[in-house]
């Protein structure tokens, strides 16, 4: 007879507040959960049955943690994937699997994906060094992103003239056409092993310009039913084109000719998911527990209006973290908080999210508006 979810250990890559939230959904499965992270303060620390200060991306490490444990998943793809894969080759079961962690790790090989599978994206090009922008064959203004270790908007600048060159990445870089967008939109889809697929409603996002990463999120979307239609069917393309057991961050773009554009993909629980915990049915936690251990998926319709706020690290402030105007927004009806256990703020460092749910959509928009300007992150 097969083990129940109760009686397997889940090992997570990486003890940050995607872990943290995972484990929070895993308890109520009677979860063993066992989490590796080279932080010895990381938020999962005191929440996790195990957790071991360790690199996530040195192979020996990574190696002999995984064999701890029955099922392994990541909420960072910055990990050794030649231990995953030996994993694999003994048996264990790694979702997403280690070929697709492989393959998203390099934006240059995932935009060669999108390409050969004829998924809509922007046009590009791959270059190898600083040198190799000088020659001038893709026209200004451009995006620069690093193929490997970019993320939260850390790895990616905007070329507008030659002069910008000198101050260019000298690493291989993907060369991206500047996309004249709408607004940025994101569809996360599950897939357990058994094929079965599910995607989450679009929502809509709005980024913070100076750190370049998602602040405001707005679920579900009021694009019409047949550009929401085309992007989950987009979402869908690409987990069963990449083959993927788990969940899947979709980020697209919305040209203002109403094409829709593939930006990135995340193969872990995403920033673009968090509003689910409350504003949908199935949490994208509970939904990539469901999918990694080949359970029925959860039903993702949205249950209300929900708004996303991440809760940034103010600019000026680096030392102990001090939550100012906590209270003042608790006393709002529909505010939910969620801090992430993280000791120390530093300018946009990520140290929550707020969800903000209401029948009424402007209603849920207001209070959003007030609860980003109200609650600060100071030292």
């Amino acid at each position: 007879m097969a083990k129940q979810i109760s009686e397997l250990k889940l090992g997570i890559l990486g003890g940050g507040q995607l872990g943290r939230m995972l484990i929070q959904e895993a308890i109520n499965y009677n979860l063993t959960t066992l989490v590796l992270d080279p932080d010895a303060d990381a938020p999962c620390k005191h929440i996790a049955n195990y957790f071991e200060n360790g690199s996530i991306t040195d192979y020996d490490t990574v190696y002999n943690f995984g064999k701890k444990a029955d099922i392994i998943t990541i909420e960072i793809e910055k990990v050794n994937v030649d231990a995953l894969e030996q994993l694999e080759r003994e048996g264990k079961q790694v979702y997403p699997q280690s070929r697709v962690i492989r393959l998203i790790q390099d934006k240059g090989v995932q935009k060669q994906f999108f390409k050969e599978n004829d998924i809509p994206t922007a046009p590009f090009m791959l270059v190898n060094s600083k040198e190799d922008l000088s020659s001038g064959k893709f026209p200004f203004p451009y995006i620069l992103k690093l193929r490997k270790d970019g993320y939260d908007g850390k790895g990616v600048m905007k070329i507008s003239n030659a002069s910008d060159v000198k101050n260019a990445f000298d690493a291989p870089t993907l060369i991206e056409e500047l996309v004249n967008f709408e607004k940025e939109i994101a569809v996360i889809v599950a897939r357990n092993a058994n094929g079965d697929t599910k995607t989450f409603p679009m929502v809509e996002m709005e980024f913070n310009a100076e750190a370049n990463l998602v602040e405001f999120l707005i679920s579900p979307s009021t694009y019409p039913e047949s550009i929401q239609e085309r992007a989950e069917k987009i979402a869908k393309d690409i987990a069963a084109a990449l083959n993927i057991t788990g969940i899947l961050a979709v980020e697209m773009f919305i040209t203002k000719h109403g094409d829709i554009l593939v930006n990135e993909l995340a193969p872990r629980p995403h920033n673009s998911g968090h509003q689910t915990i409350e504003g949908n049915y199935v949490s994208q936690f509970g939904q990539h527990l469901r999918a990694i251990f080949n359970l029925p998926l959860g039903d993702t319709r949205s249950i209300s209006n929900a708004i996303m706020v991440n809760v940034l690290g103010e600019k000026g402030h680096d030392g102990v973290a001090k939550y100012d105007g906590l209270e003042k927004i608790m006393s709002i009806e529909g505010v939910y908080v969620h801090l992430y256990g993280k000791k120390y703020t530093k300018p946009f460092r990520k140290m929550g999210h707020l969800t903000i749910v209401d029948q009424n959509r402007e209603n849920a928009i207001e209070k959003a508006r007030f609860v980003q300007q109200t609650l600060k992150v100071i030292s």
